[in-house]
């Protein structure tokens, strides 16, 4: 009955497809590899798209750090762009994109959903009259229905099973927010034990730019990148294949934190033009952050889950209170810059993990850290050199640099180079890494774009890392390779995709005497079917093979569709997936809510289908609801302990009110 039931979806599926909600959404999923799914940072970014999306940027008042702040720029487009905005003054319409060489097809369609030209004259400088006039309203409601019951629904969880957030913001432009974000997790305290505010989170942020000589200013909770992020990043993600996408550039921003995602700052920063080439960044932070404590009330970890549904959840929030204080000083001139990076870290409570394991031997330890780097490189016509060097209080060493070169307006190639000393310790670094940590880590990696025609294009990367220490389950020096390989071909109507992705690392054997090599081969297949009359859809077949042991499959064939009409649009999918383990499991983007970044992970045998409407109440009114089925055939509970459900299908509704004033 079941296989019938998913026949017939496929079959519904596929008879009606139209065009994806949110077309620039893909490219996550385009770009995305299984360790990418996992970090939070892709969530940050993908809320920050979204408001982008909801306020695009004016071109005509563009300026390098905003392109910055868009994660499949190079630093090769974002330098191009400038020169044509400083040499012709603006463009009278987005179309004037096709004249930047180095912008292919897929990048200029991204920046389409980013960038607008206004009718009206930009002002000169900020008007706080006009601000007040013209500025604009957002407020929305969201909220999880579970039409299931958690074990510790019953018994366990402070509060009630619903998830629900609000988001308000005023906005003027890109110069001017004003927000607050609060946010609930299903089973936390509302009104209630140390929630007596209400919501378990609250982000408030106020956020200025282009005001005279202030670059930005934000007060509240804000993110900060610098350089190439040895020293302080928790603003952008640098995954493998993303990569290839902006060939390793360097960012320094300072934006608002919106999201609901933890790893932000919360005091004020600023970034100051102290000249038409030097630019000073200064930022303070003070903030609560969970943390487990030993029995000498120091602390053993720092936790970033930001859960707090149980007694034992809710004595661990904001255990520990961390000063940070810091900033960077950048020349930058004819595609050459310079910068002087340092932060300073202090906590209330010494940090003292265990360190019994070897592995754990070189965590951070102690109650103040500091990190100061140098960051450098040169942006050419086709040459882009990026670099960071950076060392923390004890004197350890973290290096990373990267060389892009576009051979011709077809291929481009690039290298990045890293050492990260097992001893280098930073709480705030987030760079390039296979090992997901700024320390214990030396490597190359290689990559390649080739686009011979508009229709043709082809990535590849190989990645070759070393790690001298221990890591967990790895008790001795180690070492892994990476490679993988996607092509795609464009066509009016078609867009065929594949991608082909062997990994190597290495592990303990049982016994811990030595060393085995581990295997995972990943694959996809995909198509895009896009109509003139707005008609399309995306089929999807994804397949794992993990060569360890007996070895483990996975895969997953998956449909989505839409349909737009004036006021309303309907979005659908479906996918059937049957791997052995968890450890050969499937990953699925699928639409959602605006602001509700959607990638669910499954493994065993089963079918996940959903169904989404949105509505256009008026011209002010949003509404949005979603249904979402997990049915497994393999199993009569789904998860464990707090989170066990006594059942085999997992059914979620979504709605989400937006009003817009």
């Amino acid at each position: 009955m079941k296989a019938q039931i998913l026949f017939l979806l496929l079959l519904v599926v596929s008879g009606a497809c139209a065009q994806e909600e949110r077309p620039w959404a893909q490219y996550f999923n385009e770009v995305m590899t299984a360790e990418d799914v996992e970090s939070s940072s892709w969530e940050q970014t993908y809320d920050l798209l979204c408001e982008l999306e909801q306020s695009p940027l004016d071109v005509r008042t563009l300026t390098r750090e905003q392109l910055e702040e868009l994660p499949f720029l190079s630093a090769l487009q974002i330098e191009e762009i400038m020169e044509y905005l400083y040499r012709y003054g603006s463009m009278k319409s987005l179309g004037e994109l096709q004249m930047i060489r180095s912008l292919d097809y897929t990048r200029r369609q991204l920046l389409t959903y980013f960038l607008q030209i206004n009718d009206e004259e930009p002002s000169q400088g900020l008007r706080w009259h006009d601000v007040m006039r013209y500025g604009h309203h957002e407020l929305m409601a969201s909220g999880r229905i579970p039409l299931y019951e958690r074990k510790g629904d019953s018994d366990g969880y402070l509060g009630s099973p619903y998830r629900h957030w609000l988001r308000y913001q005023f906005s003027y432009g890109d110069q001017v927010k004003i927000g607050l974000v609060a946010a609930q997790d299903a089973g936390e305290p509302f009104f209630s034990d140390r929630n007596s505010w209400g919501y378990d989170f609250y982000s408030p942020y106020l956020q200025i730019r282009n005001w005279g000589r202030v670059e930005s200013l934000v007060i509240g909770n804000y993110r900060v990148s610098m350089g190439m992020g040895l020293v302080m990043n928790n603003g952008f993600s640098l995954g493998k294949v993303s990569m290839l996408q902006n060939l390793g550039r360097a960012a320094n921003t300072v934006r608002a934190h919106s999201s609901r995602s933890d790893g932000y700052l919360q005091g004020a920063a600023m970034a100051l033009r102290l000249g038409r080439d030097l630019k000073l960044t200064a930022l303070v932070s003070y903030r609560g952050m969970d943390a487990t404590l030993n029995m000498d009330s120091t602390a053993a970890t720092i936790l970033s889950d930001g859960y707090h549904r149980t007694k034992t959840e809710m004595k661990k929030k904001h255990n520990l209170h961390v000063l940070k204080t810091g900033g960077s000083l950048r020349y930058q001139s004819r595609g050459f810059h310079l910068g002087v990076n340092g932060l300073y870290v202090h906590l209330n409570r010494e940090l003292n993990p265990n360190t019994r394991q070897l592995y754990r031997r070189h965590y951070p330890q102690g109650s103040h850290f500091l990190n100061a780097s140098l960051d450098y490189g040169y942006v050419g016509h086709r040459l882009a050199l990026n670099g960071e060097t950076a060392v923390d209080g004890g004197g350890h060493l973290a290096t990373i640099h990267s060389l892009s070169w576009r051979v011709s307006d077809e291929l481009s190639l690039m290298a990045l180079q890293r050492f990260y000393s097992y001893s280098y310790t930073s709480l705030d670094a987030q760079s390039y890494s296979d090992g997901g940590r700024v320390q214990n880590e030396s490597g190359v990696y290689l990559g390649l774009s080739w686009q011979p025609s508009p229709a043709w294009r082809a990535d590849y990367y190989a990645d070759f890392a070393y790690f001298p220490w221990a890591r967990y389950r790895v008790s001795q020096s180690s070492h892994s390779w990476d490679h993988l390989l996607q092509l795609t071909h464009t066509g009016r109507h078609w867009t065929i995709g594949g991608r082909y992705r062997l990994r190597m690392k290495q592990q303990d054997n049982a016994d811990k005497t030595a060393l085995d090599h581990l295997w995972v081969h990943r694959a996809r297949l995909s198509a895009d079917y896009t109509h003139d009359g707005g008609f399309g859809c995306r089929t999807q077949l994804d397949g794992g093979y993990s060569a360890y042991g007996e070895g483990e499959w996975g895969a997953m064939l998956s449909e989505s569709l839409s349909y737009t009409s004036h006021w309303l649009r309907l979005n659908a999918g479906v996918g059937y997936f049957h791997t052995d383990s968890y450890d050969s499991r499937v990953w699925l983007y699928e639409s959602g809510p605006l602001y509700t970044y959607s990638m669910g992970q499954y493994y065993g045998e089963g079918i996940r289908y959903w169904l989404m409407a949105k509505a256009q109440i008026g011209r002010h009114l949003t509404l949005t609801a979603k249904v979402g089925v997990t049915d497994y055939f393999d199993r009569n509970h789904i998860g464990s302990s707090y989170q066990q459900i006594d059942a085999s299908s997992q059914t979620d509704i979504d709605l989400q009110l937006r009003w817009k004033f």
